[in-house]
């Protein structure tokens, strides 16, 4: 194996390229520890005493650090990893880790997001967020089935919120609200038939 190139990446940091690929991002004092230079061969276990010994051990912690603020599914840290230079190996050492030790669980999490966003959220838009972060659409759904309140009570949760009263609203303003509530992903037929109830009471 040939290092063909050091690029610095900070002032403290470089990546080192291998036979014409990314391998790794070491810090200037271990690229002078290994002895890495330009042009010049690294042997089979220096690698692998870097990959596993350096980079993935380093991955592991930064996995655990993105957990300690706040819950992330397996998808947000696989993404955090692979913008902080991480190779694809030291990724997935760092998930497998992870999900020995059930730091990761993307079925509680989804739980526990729509527990906490369901009443305020409107499904689609609980779809939207949670797939963005990675979860499958199947767990989405059982669990807006299973926890979600009905459309109806959050809308209008939501109208009274901005103060609609539907014997002083004109149909302009009206029209202002329901823009608004189709904007948060409620169809439709659920506004029409909330603001009906609405104005029932």
């Amino acid at each position: 194996m040939t290092v063909d190139k050091i690029e610095p990446l900070d002032k403290r940091r470089s990546k080192v390229f291998i036979d014409g690929d990314f391998a790794f991002v070491l810090y200037n004092g271990e690229i002078r520890h290994y002895h890495i230079e330009e042009g010049q061969d690294i042997s089979e276990p220096v690698y692998e005493e870097i990959l596993h010994g350096v980079i993935c051990k380093r991955a592991r912690e930064k996995s655990l650090y993105l957990l300690k603020s706040s819950g992330k599914t397996e998808s947000e840290v696989r993404q955090k990893l692979r913008s902080g230079h991480y190779p694809e190996e030291a990724v997935e050492e760092a998930v497998s880790f992870l999900n020995k030790y059930h730091y990761l669980d993307d079925r509680e999490y989804a739980r526990n997001y729509i527990e906490l966003y369901g009443s305020r959220k409107s499904r689609t838009e609980l779809m939207t967020a949670l797939l963005r972060k990675g979860i499958d659409k199947e767990t989405i759904v059982e669990f807006c089935d299973e926890l979600q309140p009905d459309s109806s009570g959050q809308i209008k949760n939501l109208l009274k919120k901005r103060r609609y009263d539907p014997e002083c609203t004109d149909r302009k303003e009206q029209q202002k609200h329901m823009a608004y509530l189709l904007r948060k992903g409620f169809s439709f037929e659920d506004i029409r038939s909330a603001m009906g109830a609405f104005e029932e009471e």
